[in-house]
């Protein structure tokens, strides 16, 4: 020991203190680049389906001059979701991702090129646009299932999932308003060839951009029994069967506001600024949810807070009863949108349940549920405003929806705790 001069010993400083490792952001998922890779393509590809669906539309209807048909091509990206989600489910985990999620764009971009073909007849246009819906939930699960491959099953991997959901909800705000303009300045079928190249243009930025692996499970037999046994699979255990019914459920009633939103705006003579307005509330209010939840809450508290949450997101719906005003309107909305936060713990659960050789069916499965059931909803919202009226319709929604969630939260602990105890008497 090292004395000073006066003869003190002098004591060895301490080791200077560890600090705590920070909590992930968005930042370094991000900074990996294979994600960035496929946040560039989730983007690419979002802009090509925005404005697919716009020149599409307008496209059938110059053709026609029937609004049916042309509100039936918007339609028709809702309807075969399920189709794909469950009879082609085993291709995410029969192939390797890579592979699978180029081929997925590079049959989109097939799909859409003869709607470029100036003789195309009205079915073929809406053949077509069917098979782009069936790919699309194909194209969407393998990606979710992938990204746990990239960022792994932890906390980036929620933080990556919340990136595309934002992305995507950015998409509701900006690119309907994009593609209007773009057919300003171009023909619908011009603008079509810009869809074709943004699914190429994906394509090349997942074959180059993130690495090849293996296939997670090598099935025997026909594809379509794989993915209804897929399915089966994923559907026999209760955990996982409450997790989905969590992801899909509030959403349902969540879109009730959305598909009513011109009835409800030209009941409050707000015009079609009013009307936009109400488009966008609820997508701004779950990016803001989004954003806050994955930048400032650590991973324990989202998931800590994720059941509370989902009871109370579809509660300002209530408000309706109150004939609001279009102010408090939107307020309501984008408090409603902000608790969609949920998800980002419902996320960590959810691939914590599923078993790895599964992952991709099961992403697949969620996603197909989760567009199908959103359809549904705003059909059912229609059909109950045409007898109830708006405001009651969405009040309803608020008071069902949440009665609902209350039910699947109490599921969603109980077999939380279940599986706990299953888990603990294993182990003994």
């Amino acid at each position: 020991m090292q004395q000073e001069p006066d003869g003190t010993p002098t004591l060895p400083a301490p080791p200077p203190s560890t600090p705590p490792s920070p909590t992930p952001g968005y930042a370094q998922a991000l900074a990996v680049p294979e994600f960035r890779a496929v946040f560039a393509a989730h983007a690419l590809s979002l802009l090509g389906v925005i404005v697919c669906e716009i020149a599409l539309s307008v496209l059938v209807y110059d053709l026609t001059g029937s609004p049916l048909l042309s509100a039936l091509t918007f339609a028709l990206g809702f309807l075969p979701y399920l189709v794909g989600g469950t009879l082609l489910a085993g291709i995410a985990d029969r192939y390797p991702a890579r592979r699978v999620l180029v081929v997925c764009d590079l049959v989109c971009a097939g799909c859409v090129a003869p709607m470029v073909a100036p003789g195309a007849h009205i079915a073929v246009l809406l053949a077509l646009r069917c098979a782009l819906a069936v790919v699309s939930p194909v194209f969407q699960g393998t990606r979710m299932a992938t990204l746990a491959d990239i960022l792994g099953d932890g906390e980036l991997f929620v933080l990556g999932r919340s990136l595309l959901r934002i992305v995507s909800q950015s998409a509701l705000l900006v690119g309907y308003g994009l593609g209007g303009l773009l057919l300003t300045a171009v023909t619908p079928r011009h603008a079509l060839l810009i869809t074709v190249s943004t699914f190429l243009a994906s394509a090349a930025l997942l074959r180059f951009g993130t690495r090849r692996r293996p296939a997670r499970a090598r099935e025997p037999g026909a594809l379509v029994g794989d993915s209804l046994q897929g399915a089966r699979l994923v559907l026999a255990d209760r955990r996982v069967r409450v997790l989905l019914l969590l992801f899909w459920v509030p959403p349902m009633f969540a879109v009730a506001p959305e598909a009513l939103a011109a009835p409800y705006a030209d009941a409050l003579g707000a015009g079609s600024t009013g009307l936009g307005l109400l488009m966008c509330a609820l997508p701004i209010g779950t990016i803001a949810g989004e954003l806050y939840a994955g930048s400032r809450l650590r991973p324990a508290t989202r998931e800590r807070i994720a059941l509370p949450m989902v009871c109370l997101t579809l509660l300002p719906y209530l408000g309706y009863v109150l004939h609001p005003g279009l102010m408090l309107s939107l307020l309501l909305l984008l408090c409603s949108g902000a608790g969609s936060a949920y998800t980002l713990g419902l996320d960590q659960w959810f691939v914590r349940a599923v078993p790895e050789e599964l992952r991709g069916r099961a992403m697949i499965l969620l996603t197909a549920g989760l567009m199908t059931i959103q359809g549904v909803g705003m059909a059912l919202a229609g059909i109950a405003a045409q007898f109830a009226g708006v405001r009651a319709t969405v009040a309803g929604a608020g008071a069902l929806g949440t009665a609902s969630c209350v039910l699947l939260a109490v599921a969603a602990r109980w077999t939380e705790r279940r599986d706990g105890a299953d888990h603990d008497m294993t182990d003994r």
